[in-house]
């Protein structure tokens, strides 16, 4: 006879969820993250209260940064350990679409559990449920199915039995991870079911690491064979893999160039004679020079997004070939590429393996030489400080303040592309952009969350005025946790880098910065006294000199600093990058739309042809 325990849904759920481990012998959940309300209180807020020893619940202050910061964990974490978010129905749930969507671009596990309609519709409609004139079954939730790699809804609580072995299943597979929604009715929550004990064993999930096809890995090592200058291109999937050790290997075996995207930098140390830099749009001179003259680019764990190719224009070379190594068949077969499909290290050692004693001619020093003479007086400390400092000054403080064990983290804004090009990781993780959503808001959470991974390192998140602006409250959660991570809020006035690319497609100033906008009272927002009201550390800099002061008061701190500087909105780093397909207007009674279209069409028949 089976054994069995009697749990309500959300008791069972909790349970089930703490006994889920990793092959390190660590909960994979390593917490939940919890705003309260009608939809969840009253059947996972007492679940969760009766396994608070077990699993840690944390309260922020918004649904979608709580799960940034979950996000940031899971990925610094290398989507070994993840986190659970939970939120009312209605706007609570919907704030979380937004994360939901960044997590499925990037590849990042995360348990999303909004709370849901009533399943037994006895007092339909429920407050803040959304309504479908013509589905019955339709629900806000509903939302979350474009952007969750497994959706379900839980109307009935036996139902636990098969969803949350398929969530897990889901969120710890290489090639499937992503976010997982659980529509957790509000009434099925508190039902009550008798449960077999052994549902809620301790289980191991072991991170897979698929090998490739031995058909595939002839036809990669054939073209790889036949290939004069090949070209690796490193993606996020390096990381996942733990795989920077087998690329450096890799790379130096058969002396063949790495790139590095927004989500592999790092994989390779940025003064390895290998490491030709950052590529595609926000990329060095150096890497994009090797790309462009390859006749074989092997993408390593990367998606080939359009900042990467160039929008497809990067990789001139007319007779080149493009190889796809990915765990994920859907990435791995993009664009026509010889796929690989495999993990990343495994695949990397048997196509070392398979190429034997092959190797290429290195490539030139100099490239690297005269990209580092363009941009590192960008970053150097200026001698005249009478002016606003530029975006690339205030990196170049940072870095100077920087250790082995830093980790520089961004999202959206002028930084990413400044710190992709500029930024000097030493190791692996000592880079986190999340630049696959490029979500604004994620920044300051997402800096909590890689200290919640990481509490050895030195986290410093650099944010701007309008990123701050739109997501800010979880530096008071921050506060409150005392977790520890200095913030640079480069406030140029506005959205600086979307004012420069409106300018760059023949746009007027308009919209973009705070001046440019319809007012009546000018804005004046005092960045430091908002951050020191939530209980941060705080100051104000008007010069790199002051910034360098505060960098290093800011190691002694114990909880978030937070550093203030004013930024010249304008320049940029005018080095390495490469074009981008923004489509231009076709009409415009201004001339400078006009003569920006006729670039465009030009590189858009560049790129036909």
């Amino acid at each position: 006879m089976t054994k069995t325990i009697r749990l309500t849904a959300a008791q069972a759920m909790v349970r089930y969820i703490s006994a889920q481990m990793t092959e390190e012998g660590e909960p994979f959940i390593a917490g939940c993250w919890a705003i309260f309300g009608h939809g969840n209180v009253a059947g996972i807020g007492e679940a969760l209260h009766a396994e608070r020893e077990t699993l840690q619940t944390w309260r922020g202050h918004n649904e979608q940064t709580m799960a940034h910061a979950a996000l940031a964990y899971a990925k610094q974490s290398g989507r070994k350990r993840a986190m659970a978010v939970t939120s009312s129905i209605g706007p609570g749930a919907t704030n979380m679409v937004t994360a939901a969507g960044l997590a499925h671009v990037n590849r990042l596990p995360i348990l999303l559990i909004p709370g849901d309609v009533f399943a037994n519709r006895g007092p339909d409609p429920v407050l803040q449920q959304v309504e479908d004139f013509g589905d019955g079954i339709m629900s806000a939730n509903d939302c979350f199915k474009p952007v969750s790699r497994y959706f379900d809804r839980i109307t009935r609580p036996e139902q636990l039995l098969t969803a949350l072995p398929r969530a897990f299943a889901t969120m710890t597979d290489p090639a499937d991870c992503g976010p997982v929604t659980l529509a957790f009715c509000q009434d099925v929550q508190a039902e009550a079911y008798d449960y077999p004990v052994a549902f809620f064993e301790k289980k191991v999930w072991y991170q897979r690491r698929p090998r490739p096809d031995l058909g595939e890995l002839a036809r990669v090592t054939a073209a790889i064979k036949a290939a004069k200058a090949p070209v690796i291109v490193a993606g996020g999937g390096v990381h996942y893999a733990g795989a920077c050790d087998d690329l450096q290997a890799f790379a130096e075996a058969h002396q063949i160039p790495v790139v590095e995207t927004q989500a592999g930098k790092s994989a390779l140390a940025w003064d390895h004679p290998l490491n030709m830099g950052p590529v595609g749009v926000t990329g060095a001179a150096s890497a994009n020079a090797v790309c462009a003259n390859a006749d074989l680019v092997l993408g390593v764990g990367t998606r080939f997004q359009d900042f990467t190719t160039g929008s497809w224009t990067l990789f001139e070379n007319p007779d080149r070939t493009l190889v796809s190594l990915n765990v994920a068949a859907y990435d791995a077969m993009k664009h026509g590429a010889l796929p690989l499909m495999a993990d990343a290290k495994v695949g990397l050692a048997e196509l070392t393996e398979a190429m034997g004693d092959l190797s290429f001619a290195a490539p030139s020093e100099q490239l690297k030489a005269d990209w580092f003479a363009a941009v590192d007086p960008l970053c150097a400390a200026p001698s005249d400080e009478s002016g606003l400092p530029s975006d690339q000054q205030v990196i170049g403080a940072v870095q100077r303040a920087s250790g082995q064990d830093t980790v520089v983290m961004c999202a959206a804004g002028t930084m990413p592309g400044e710190l992709h090009k500029l930024w000097k990781a030493p190791r692996p993780g000592g880079y986190h952009m999340e630049y696959g959503y490029s979500c604004m808001g994620y920044e300051i959470a997402g800096a909590m969350g890689i200290k919640m991974a990481q509490p050895e390192r030195d986290v410093v998140c650099m944010i701007g005025d309008g990123s701050y602006m739109m997501a800010n409250s979880e530096l008071a959660t921050a506060c409150m946790l005392g977790i520890k991570f200095t913030m640079v809020v480069t406030d140029n006035r506005g959205y600086g880098c979307i004012n420069r690319l409106q300018m760059g497609t023949g746009g007027a100033e308009f919209n973009n910065l705070l001046k440019d906008v319809h007012h009546v009272n000018p804005s004046n927002i005092d960045f430091a006294a908002h951050a020191a009201s939530m209980g941060a550390e705080s100051v104000k800099v008007a010069t790199i000199a002051e910034l360098e002061a505060a960098l290093e008061t800011a190691k002694q701190a114990s909880g978030p600093y937070v550093i203030v500087i004013d930024t010249d909105p304008y320049p940029s780093t005018p080095d390495g990058g490469h074009w981008w397909d923004v489509a231009v207007p076709e009409v415009s009674d201004r001339d400078e739309v006009t003569k920006a279209r006729a670039g465009y069409d030009a590189a858009l028949r560049a790129r036909l042809n």
